[in-house]
């Protein structure tokens, strides 16, 4: 127990909840972007999958890295289009719809495999393309930031830098008012002109690109290659972040590097002669417990601001 604790305590463990936390980032906020539009996007973990899957293949076939970074944009991009055609399109239930999606992904990537590689497992019999790690000059030569900050894989500094563009995107440009005036009243938004639909629309594109970013990492930064399911409920936790976060792009990252924290601690338990069923439970049990504790939290919130409202009144 005491080598557990000696790693918690040490720089290497918050450097490994930076690399654990890149592609819960990148999903919560897909997340935002989709649900500040009034368009919730279930379907994360198939994206995610799709976007992991698709990245692994089309980089190690093609030998490219851009090539597979490409493939595995327009896999994670493939699912949120049937997402829009059915829930926005069609008109089917947006939530059943990712449901339905989730539940594909999860067999559909097998089979895809299988198809390429008679494989069912994983991409190991192709040697997929990773991303760089990136040392920052000046950073890394700082001895304790050094160890934490500097060395990432490039894509996890991209996921913190996409926070930033997110706030941006969402409160200082036109297309971010749009998006923030139809997930808060769509009737008053198509009122003044906003297309509502095509709104939603590119809200969850969006949120496609940002959430196959963290399915890109999964394969080609996080692991090397694809293995089945490896994703393991990753798109599910940042649905929690994200809304532990208020849909806030800060608030958010919060929420996520609390639930980065919480699995890189289970893969510091995971070296213990612990049960691997109790290890594996732990960023679950976290996230159940997050959100008890927000639900709280929140719903004193509301009873505060009913109790102020009725002594105004």
């Amino acid at each position: 127990m005491s080598d557990v604790l000696n790693y918690v305590c040490s720089f290497a463990f918050f450097a490994s909840v930076l690399r654990v936390t890149t592609p819960i980032l990148f999903a919560t906020l897909g997340s935002i972007v989709a649900e500040r539009a009034g368009a919730s996007n279930i379907a994360l973990e198939a994206t995610m999958l799709f976007a992991a899957l698709f990245g692994a293949l089309g980089s190690g076939l093609s030998g490219s890295l851009a090539v597979g970074f490409l493939c595995a944009v327009l896999g994670g991009l493939l699912v949120t289009v049937m997402l829009c055609v059915f829930a926005l399109r069609l008109k089917a239930d947006i939530i059943l719809t990712g449901i339905a999606l989730n539940l594909l992904a999860g067999g559909g990537t097998v089979f895809i495999m299988y198809m390429f590689l008679q494989d069912k497992g994983s991409t190991s019999s192709i040697a997929t393309k990773v991303f760089p790690s990136v040392t920052i000059p000046g950073v890394s030569s700082i001895p304790v930031l050094g160890q934490i900050l500097s060395g990432h894989n490039v894509l996890t500094y991209v996921a913190f830098l996409m926070v930033a563009v997110v706030w941006v995107l969402l409160f200082r440009t036109r297309l971010g008012a749009h998006i923030r005036a139809v997930g808060e009243n769509p009737g008053a938004a198509a009122s003044v002109g906003i297309n509502v639909v095509r709104t939603q629309n590119i809200a969850l594109l969006l949120s496609g690109f940002l959430t196959s970013l963290g399915g890109a990492f999964m394969s080609m930064g996080y692991m090397n290659g694809f293995s089945q399911n490896m994703v393991a409920g990753r798109g599910f936790i940042a649905l929690a972040a994200a809304s532990m976060g208020q849909l806030h792009p800060v608030l958010g990252m919060v929420a996520a590097l609390i639930f980065g924290a919480a699995d890189a601690f289970s893969n510091a338990m995971a070296a213990m002669r612990i049960p691997d069923e109790l290890v594996k439970l732990i960023p679950y049990a976290t996230t159940i417990v997050g959100m008890v504790v927000f639900s709280a939290a929140d719903q004193r919130r509301r009873l505060a601001r009913k109790k102020q409202a009725m002594e105004q009144s």
